[in-house]
Order: structure tokens, then sequence, then C-alpha cells
């Protein structure tokens, strides 16, 4: 016997959450494992003798699936019960999902997604399966409950879209996921997350760690942690806001270059940014004078770091580099108008 679960919500809606990178719809279902309390995530692509992607596993041992709320965990979009949580069920960490986005961003890896789940219902463990269907946008079945031997999720995915094999190089997604989950990992130590066997964790695939304080004009102050990477990949040179208890709220462009071309990640930490975010004045960036203010601060003192190991410019041509970011867009074009007319006079 199976029940049928409609999301409230337009299906266009649903279906633009299904056009996620592979990476992003990955992270996400990361995410609502640790937010099951999972303490060991398993992400597998189970591939054809052609090598392309069959189906995408993600397995967790954490608390399952509440299917006694299933209407408004898989009925709701916009409104996930997360956001009245102040942490997970068993060892209060911080929760990540607070829309209900998470579930259908699996779409976005293949067709038809079923979530395997065993939760503790009083004494007894019960195993239910939910089933959706891109071509059904919206509706989930939920089947009848059996016994369960172990409390945890299991997300199996088909009808897997060409892009997921972006994911086969498994050495570009591992460091991809080291650094998202980068200070949450430092934050909970026992937490282990693996894709296709290899660990996900900074330690394997850092250079070296630095850390500094930052103090704005105004006084703020935050942690900034520059993560260097062993080897080049195409999420670096990220500036990654996040709070105290290592949740990244908010990613962009570093606007700094290492002179070498060395790979980083500067992560920037503050009791301060959470409220920020909610606000949403981190993606503001430079529009808004507070956070501005991070900003400045923190490519001076990347392009500092940098410059104190020799990888970065001359000390002459940082000072140059301040100048001309402090510049609006006019006064760089005269600068370089008058830069050209020296030259063509040589």
């Amino acid at each position: 016997m199976s029940k049928q679960i409609y999301v409230q919500a337009q299906a266009d809606h649903i279906e633009s959450l299904f056009k996620a990178a592979p990476l992003s719809a990955v992270e996400e279902l990361v995410w609502n494992a640790l937010d099951a309390d999972a303490r060991e995530v398993k992400v597998d692509l189970i591939t054809n003798p052609l090598g392309a992607v069959d189906a995408v596993r993600v397995a967790d041992d954490g608390t399952g699936i509440n299917v006694l709320r299933a209407d408004s965990t898989f009925g709701s979009l916009g409104g996930s019960w997360k956001r009245e949580g102040k942490g997970t069920e068993l060892s209060r960490r911080r929760l990540h999902g607070r829309h209900g986005r998470g579930r259908f961003k699996a779409f976005a890896l293949g067709g038809i997604v079923e979530w395997r789940t065993t939760m503790r219902v009083g004494g007894e463990l019960m195993s239910y399966r939910i089933r959706g269907e891109e071509d059904r946008p919206g509706v989930f079945e939920l089947d009848a409950a059996a016994r369960g031997t172990s409390t945890g999720t299991e997300v199996y995915i088909t009808n897997v879209k060409a892009n997921c094999d972006s994911l086969l190089d498994a050495t570009e997604t591992v460091q991809n996921l080291s650094a998202k989950f980068a200070l949450y990992l430092k934050s909970y130590p026992d937490v282990r997350i693996y894709f296709n066997g290899i660990p996900v964790t900074p330690v394997i695939v850092q250079k070296r760690t630095s850390d500094y304080r930052i103090v704005t004009p105004g006084g703020a102050e935050a942690k900034l942690e520059i993560i260097e990477w062993k080897r080049k990949f195409t999420g670096s040179g990220k500036l990654v806001f996040a709070g105290p208890d290592g949740f990244q709220l908010h990613e962009q462009p570093s606007g700094v270059r290492s002179g070498t071309g060395a790979s980083f990640t500067a992560y920037l930490v503050s009791p301060r940014f959470p409220a920020l975010h909610a606000e949403n004045a981190l993606m503001m960036d430079e529009l808004n004078p507070e956070v501005r203010g991070y900003l400045d601060e923190t490519k001076k003192a990347v392009r500092r770091h940098f410059a104190s190991l020799g990888e970065e410019k001359s000390a002459f041509e940082l000072e140059w580099e301040e100048r001309l970011s402090e510049m609006s867009r006019e006064e760089r074009k005269t600068l370089a108008a008058i830069i050209k007319r020296l030259a063509r006079a040589k």
C-alpha cells in the first residue's frame, strides 16, 4: 500500500531546482545527511561498462527521514521544518537546510530519485521508501512500512543525466567538496564524508593553513583562515563568509591572485555574519558599507600573506594594485589612456 504526497508549489518553480550543477546537487544531498545527524556519509557513482555514470548513491547513518511528517517534509517548498530547528536532533549540530530545496536538487542528477530510509518509531526500527520522478514534479510516492535494521537514509538516483560525468574526475570532485566542507569538518571532527571511497577532508589535499585577525575601519573583527591547496581546481580562489560554527554562508571570488597561480580558499569567520546573511547583506558585496569594510581588509591581508611567502608581487606592485582597486572605473580608464600615450611617446 502506498500514499501520494503532493508538493504545495508551482511546477515551474520546482523544475527550476532540477537545473542545479551536479556538484551542487551532491553537496545538498550531503548536507541533508548531516542535518539528519549522520556521522558518516558515502557518495558513490555507479558506472556502466563504458565508464559512464549509471546511478548515484548517497548513503548515511543518520536518524533517517521522519516519514510521520512526510507531508510537511516532502509536501512543502520554502517551509522546511529546519527553519525552526535549533540544531540536529542528537548532537545539536548546526542545521544547513532552511527552505526544503535540497530534495529537489537531487533531480539535477537524474530523472528518478528514491529515498530508502529507516527511522526509529517508538522502540522499533521502521523502513520506508519515497520515490519521485522528474516527469511528475511535485508528486512523491510513499510506500508502506517494513522492519528495518539500522537508522539512516540511502538516496538512489537513476536515469542519470549526461552532465553527471563531470563528477567522474574524483580528484577534482574531492578537492571541491573538501573546500566546501572544510570549516564544517574542522568544527565537527567526528564527521566523515567519502566520495567513491576517498575521504573528503582538507587535511589530505591542503598544502598549508594560515590564520589572521581582520579589523575593519569601524573596529569590527573577524578571523581569516587561508588554506592553500596542493593542486589547482575550478573552485579555488574563493572568499567564503562563515559563522563561528564553520557554516558557510556566502562565497564569491576573492579578487586576489597569488602571483604564481597558487590555489587557495580564504575563509572569513565572524559571529556577525549569520545576521548579515539573514539580511541578504553578504550577497550585496561592496554595496553594503559594513561588508565592504570586511572585504577591503581581507583582500589586503590575503595580498600581504602571499607577499610574505615570496609568492606575490613586489611591495611596489602591491601598493599600486591597492591604489587601482580604490579608483573608480573612469579614473582607471584615464590612467590607462595616459600609460598608452607614454608608451607611444617612447
